[in-house]
Order: C-alpha cells, then sequence, then structure tokens
C-alpha cells in the first residue's frame, strides 16, 4: 500500500504491485521526491502493471493510486535530457519518452475496472490518466490543473476527448483554457471525481468500492459494460441500443445470468465464472 513518506527511496521500483486476497490490483505510482511526475521510468512501470492485472484471472478491479504527497503532478521533463538541445530550435523532443508505449487512453480499452484514489496533485498528464479511469475517488484537498496553456502545450492525449464527457463542455472549456488550479471538492461538485473523502480514509474506501466490485459483479459484464459504454460515446443512440440488444441475446447465454439469478434468491454471494479470453 503506499507510504505517506515522501522520502522513498528515489531507487525503489517507480511502480508498485500487488494483488489482494480479495481479487483487486494496486497499483502505485512511487516516485513520491518528484510527486509521481510522469516519466519513462513510471510510464513502463505503468503499462507493465495494467498487463499484468489484465491477464491475472484472479484480479477482478484495479486500483490506481500515487505514493505520498502527490498521485502524478504532470510530466516529468527531467527524465528526457533532449528537451533542453530541441526546444526552441525549430526540432521537436521526443514525447514518447516520457509518455510511453502507450497513451492514457489504453485504461479505457482495459476490461476490468480502473478505480483512481487520488491522494494529492493531479496534474496535466496525471489529470488525463486519472480521467480514463472508469472511477475517482479523491482526498480532500487535492489539487487538480490541466496547466496545458500555461506551458504554452495543447490539450493533450485525450483530455478534450474525455474531460467534456465527465463534466460537460463549459465546465471543460474552464478548466482547459484556464489552465487554472482547483480542488477536490471543486472535482467532486463538478463531477470529474465521484466522491470525496478524508485522506486517511482514501485508499480504505477505494478498496472497499474496488472489492465489493469484485465480489459481487460478473468479469464478463464488466468487460462488455466498460465496451459499450466508452463505444457507444461514438455511436448514436439507434445504434447502441441495436448493438446492446445483440450483446443481451449473448449474455443470456452464459453460466454468469443463472449464478446471478440463482445467488439473488439464494441470498449468498455470486460466484462468477473467471473472464475468458476474446471477451
Amino acid at each position: 500500500m503506499p507510504s505517506d513518506d515522501p522520502g522513498t527511496d528515489a531507487g525503489s521500483e517507480a511502480v508498485l504491485y500487488e494483488v489482494a486476497p480479495t481479487g483487486v490490483a494496486v497499483v502505485t505510482l512511487n516516485r513520491p521526491e518528484r510527486l509521481n511526475a510522469w516519466g519513462g521510468d513510471i510510464s513502463a512501470g505503468f503499462y507493465a502493471a495494467m498487463d499484468r492485472a489484465e491477464a491475472d484471472p484472479a484480479v477482478r478491479a484495479i486500483v490506481l493510486t500515487g505514493n505520498g504527497r502527490g498521485f502524478c503532478a504532470g510530466a516529468h521533463l527531467g527524465s528526457m535530457p533532449t528537451v533542453g538541445n530541441t526546444l526552441g530550435n525549430g526540432q521537436a523532443p521526443d514525447v514518447s519518452q516520457i509518455v510511453g508505449e502507450r497513451h492514457p487512453h489504453f485504461l479505457t480499452t482495459l476490461r476490468k475496472p480502473v478505480i483512481a484514489a487520488i491522494n494529492g496533485a493531479c496534474v496535466g498528464i496525471g489529470l488525463t490518466h486519472a480521467l480514463m479511469c472508469d472511477v475517482r475517488f479523491a482526498a480532500d484537498g487535492a489539487k487538480f490543473a490541466t496547466a496545458f496553456a500555461r506551458r504554452g502545450l495543447i490539450a493533450e492525449y485525450g483530455i478534450s476527448w474525455i474531460l467534456p464527457r465527465l463534466v460537460g463542455f463549459g465546465a471543460a472549456m474552464d478548466l482547459l483554457l484556464s489552465g487554472r488550479t482547483f480542488y477536490a471538492d471543486e472535482a467532486a461538485r463538478l463531477g470529474l471525481v465521484n466522491e470525496v473523502v478524508a485522506p486517511d480514509q482514501l485508499m480504505t474506501r477505494a478498496m472497499e468500492y474496488a472489492q465489493d466490485i469484485a465480489a459481487h459483479c460478473s468479469p464478463t459484464s464488466l468487460a462488455i459494460i466498460k465496451a459499450q459504454t466508452y463505444g457507444d460515446a461514438e455511436r448514436d443512440v439507434v445504434d447502441a441500443s441495436a448493438r446492446a440488444e445483440k450483446l443481451m441475446g449473448e449474455s443470456l447465454l452464459r453460466p454468469d445470468v443463472v449464478e446471478g439469478i440463482v445467488s439473488f434468491l439464494e441470498k449468498r454471494p455470486p460466484h462468477f465464472p473467471v473472464l475468458q479470453e476474446g471477451l
């Protein structure tokens, strides 16, 4: 679990990974000395951890958080020495050295729910990653900002797609154009986070939520619902409804439905089969 000690050895793993017996994988960004600013070390460990959780049939939900005082305070330019040599001379630096092999929207393609436990500063690409998670809890007092316009940058890596869908067009334009700092309580009012909790209760609340999903929800249903929801954002209502009808027919042929109904009637926790490949 994440520590409150900002002095964690910088030579330790950039991303920590553990799986609770309840079927929840905890992925912790672990560069607290720089508020977990996103760099090549974190990106490599992050995607490896997410792939590991996605491939493990024992994992049914994922919690993403940060160690120390920050969730992720934006990009760590210090991880890319060539920036100083290329900025201003007409050459664009290779930002893939910071971002890594995939863009943040990769999180929306995972078959398992990803819950962000935002423990502190959540800025720039850190905010984009948090928004691409499926559900977000924030510690009271956590700071948020897009910051791009204040750095001469643009709305990066899909935040211009996801932010208006979460908070509405007007609020998204305010946050993107101003680049202002705002706090967890406003983030909750806007719908950017689902719930604000006391800092010392953040992981407890996020884990309770994830464990409830792991214990009571069909992994197959979760995978299909995620694919539906993000995919339907690009479809009209007629296509989305027609696709849902087809998927409903397929779901009625799976054992998950029988187990869901029987366990409800018998007033016991369900025992859903593990997620099958190809879904």
